[in-house]
């Protein structure tokens, strides 16, 4: 397949292009160290908050090298993030004992959160930054063995955390929550919804988490029934996102409905109607309509639809705006 006329991945997504996160190894301690001490690592700084270092005047990770780490960070434990461009790559995670103004003033440095960088940063380093961030979430959040409540230990280079009581020695994966997001058709008017706070004009795709013994599919129905009391017959998959805010994966569909009856029953939304192609321009160039960012794949979702269903390009219909 010629990869020229592939669409481009979703934001944050297309990692394993560039990164090698060679788990098989995260258990060699030794070799852990010792790609640690390398001239060849980088660091990446991640606040408390979850907030990445960016150079200053760039639109860039400010990523650290192995001096700079044991000048101002050597006492930071590190989580090997993976091997991109022959090069070893950890996280640092920082806690709020650190003086972060002095370090942003020592490397010269600024913060920026997932969100606003998702857009602004190269594909790969907003991807590895969004590994970073869900990983380091993780890690916050999980202190404590949830089966005899006695503190863990982060083993496996940061990716599991080994329960510190020698009668449970529980080990504790990272985890991520499963969501799905679709655009639901029906002859030829898609379903988007708004919720209450979001700025004038702007509908999104529908979205929920899976719940426990459910399928993707059946997911789909059931969260599009709950929100729209729209009933969705068959559900086809589109492509996926991680979405570390903080620990989920979004998992796209494009789905058909058996009809256009909506019922707002539970109101879970402040509105949701159909969208004719033709409604989405017209929508667009008055300023009724503001699709999602392109952060997200929702974005992409609609993107799709109006291209196969239409011939429209999002990204055209978006740059040009609201004319007049």
């Amino acid at each position: 397949m010629d990869r020229a006329k592939l669409p481009p991945p979703n934001t944050f997504a297309g990692l394993s292009l560039i990164l090698d996160r060679i788990a098989e190894r995260r258990d060699e301690s030794a070799w852990i160290a010792e790609q640690a001490r390398s001239t060849d690592a980088r660091y990446l700084l991640l606040d408390a908050a979850g907030e990445a270092f960016m150079h200053r005047d760039r639109e860039a990770l400010r990523w650290l090298d192995t001096h700079e780490r044991a000048q101002w960070l050597a006492d930071v434990p590190s989580t090997l993030l993976g091997i991109a461009d022959q090069r070893p790559h950890f996280l640092l995670a920082l806690d709020d004992t650190h003086r972060i103004g002095e370090l942003e003033n020592a490397f010269d440095a600024r913060r920026m959160n997932l969100r606003s960088a998702g857009l602004q940063l190269a594909a790969g380093e907003a991807g590895l930054f969004a590994y970073a961030k869900g990983l380091a979430h993780w890690q916050r959040e999980t202190r404590y063995c949830a089966r005899c409540g006695a503190p863990l230990q982060l083993v496996a280079a940061g990716h599991r955390a080994l329960c510190t009581n020698p009668d449970c020695a529980r080990l504790h994966f990272p985890r991520t929550d499963a969501a799905v997001i679709m655009l639901v058709e029906h002859d030829g008017a898609c379903l988007l919804g708004r919720q209450a706070g979001w700025p004038p004009g702007r509908y999104s795709t529908l979205a929920g988490f899976v719940e426990p013994g459910e399928s993707l599919e059946d997911a789909v129905r059931r969260e599009v029934a709950e929100e729209a009391g729209v009933i969705v017959d068959e559900v086809h998959y589109h492509s996926s996102q991680p979405w570390p805010m903080p620990a989920s994966l979004m998992v796209g569909f494009i789905a058909t409905a058996v009809s256009r009856r909506i019922d707002m029953r539970d109101h879970e939304l402040e509105d949701a109607r159909w969208f004719t192609p033709q409604q989405i321009v017209d929508g667009i160039a008055e300023g009724s309509f503001v699709p999602s960012t392109a952060l997200s794949v929702s974005y992409r979702l609609l993107a799709y639809w109006l291209q196969q269903r239409a011939g429209l390009d999002l990204d055209e219909l978006a740059a040009a705006g609201p004319s007049g």
